[in-house]
């Protein structure tokens, strides 16, 4: 059986993720890692055999065309970075997390996906992304409500991306803490650069947009061993909705899952990389996608299996 040709763009957590999801899968096959000159032989573990490279040009000269590549790096690159790839006639997918944004990234990138003839699958994770079809989902079976949706507790990997980018921060990670309603607090653990002050570093996360909507306790961490066992790659959501279908009121419904969270992004991902495949040429989100081309097989067996 042919399988399609997939690169990962990084080798964090999304990228270790995603090599793993495609190797299991029965229609991948991850043919390079792109990676920073920097990096290159760091975690050799992290890549499961998989060569690695800084230039896509490279893998298309070994394996020849690439069918997608799956964005491994932080939100804020997701543009720039899906664009460079777009324009080389490759599929992409990230797992992009600005909900403010996601709508103008898809009008950023849907001319350049058709000019080029492929297709981007923007906010590919689980929120935004299989939650967000939930939420289309809850919403067509109780039109007229209020939807809360209550993440955590776990570990937010874009809010940590952010917190270890901020001036005077050597390491942190970030957690989600639900407080109902929707509403929500970030615990931020910090490890200091040299002659960093704390107060200082506090002012600056509370300052950046990934942490200016909620309430944040930031809390130092002498080291970066120290700050290793407090982390925890398990999050969580749960969504509520409540309100009326037609003229009948109290109708209730919920989502509730604990999940790893780049285990369970990395494989929405991959799923989002397979219905790429399956549409026509633009950008996409996921409630845009017919849900059955997400699954590996063909479309009346799944049917028949599902429906």
């Amino acid at each position: 059986m042919k399988k399609y040709k997939a690169v990962v763009n990084g080798l964090g957590n999304i990228g270790r993720e995603a090599i793993a999801a495609i190797e299991v899968s029965g229609d991948f096959e991850c043919v390079g890692v792109i990676r920073r000159k920097q990096s290159i032989g760091k975690n050799k573990n992290d890549l499961r055999g998989i060569d690695e490279y800084t230039d896509i040009s490279d893998i298309i000269n070994k394996h020849g065309k690439v069918d997608v590549c799956l964005q491994g790096t932080p939100s804020r690159n997701a543009k720039e970075d899906n664009i460079f790839y777009l324009e080389k006639g490759i599929n992409t997918v990230d797992s992009f997390d600005v909900h403010g944004e996601i709508a103008s990234m898809v009008e950023s990138l849907d001319p350049i996906a058709k000019k080029n003839n492929v297709v981007a699958i923007t906010s590919s994770g689980w929120d935004p992304g299989t939650d967000s079809i939930l939420r289309t989902l809850f919403e067509a079976m109780i039109p007229m409500g209020t939807t809360f949706t209550n993440f955590g507790r776990g570990l937010s990997m874009g809010h940590s991306v952010v917190a270890r980018s901020i001036e005077g921060v050597s390491d942190a990670f970030s957690i989600t803490i639900p407080l109902g309603g929707g509403k929500h607090s970030r615990l931020v653990y910090v490890v200091l650069e040299s002659n960093a002050n704390f107060d200082d570093v506090c002012k600056r996360i509370k300052k950046d947009d990934y942490f200016a909507h909620d309430s944040l306790d930031v809390r130092e961490v002498k080291n970066s061993t120290e700050l290793s066992r407090l982390v925890d790659s398990s999050h969580g959501v749960l969504m509520e909705r409540t309100g009326a279908s037609g003229l009948t009121s109290n109708q209730i419904l919920k989502f509730d899952m604990r999940i790893n969270n780049p285990a369970l992004t990395s494989q929405v991902m991959l799923s989002s990389a397979r219905a790429a495949l399956r549409m026509q040429a633009g950008c996409y989100t996921l409630i845009d996608i017919p849900p059955v081309y997400f699954l590996e097989g063909e479309r009346l067996d799944n049917i028949a299996r599902l429906v």
